[in-house]
């Protein structure tokens, strides 16, 4: 066998039992050093209870507007609340503006709608306070550490 077939069949023998290549996860340093830009970390999943906290931002938000609307002098308490959340989350970048975003949701939905406070506007408050302290028992009780 000539010594070039004999190499690629080892070639080819050895390629065959290697692992699958596992696909690059990032730009190597010396590539990114290449480019001038340093590679940004990339941001952690966000946490299995996501979905409870971005609607608990936005009935905060819901809150905000309409306990204000509804003669409460409470509302700025209601973004304090959503500062309090982000500060005990510690949110990357892309996750802080999901839940600002859920936040600014349920304040405008409100404030697109309602001029003054209305039997409704009381029923959604009711309902909103009901399910937020629902949801923060929830996370609390089934999440913490």
């Amino acid at each position: 066998m000539p010594l070039r077939t004999a190499t690629a069949v080892l070639i080819a023998a050895l390629l065959a039992a290697a692992p699958p290549a596992a696909a690059q996860d990032s730009v190597p340093d010396d590539a990114a050093a290449e480019d001038g830009a340093a590679a940004a970390p990339a941001e952690l999943p966000p946490p299995i209870y996501e979905d409870r906290l971005l609607r608990l931002a936005e009935i905060l938000g819901s809150l905000a507007f309409l306990r204000g609307l509804c003669g409460e002098s409470d509302g700025p308490e209601w973004r304090a609340e959503m500062s309090a959340l982000m500060a005990a989350e510690h949110p990357g970048p892309e996750r802080g503006r999901r839940l600002v975003a859920r936040f600014n949701h349920g304040f405008e939905t409100y404030n697109a709608v309602y001029r003054a406070c209305t039997p409704s506007a009381k029923l959604a408050i009711g309902r909103y306070l009901e399910e937020g302290q629902s949801l923060a028992s929830e996370v609390r009780s089934r999440y913490s550490q």
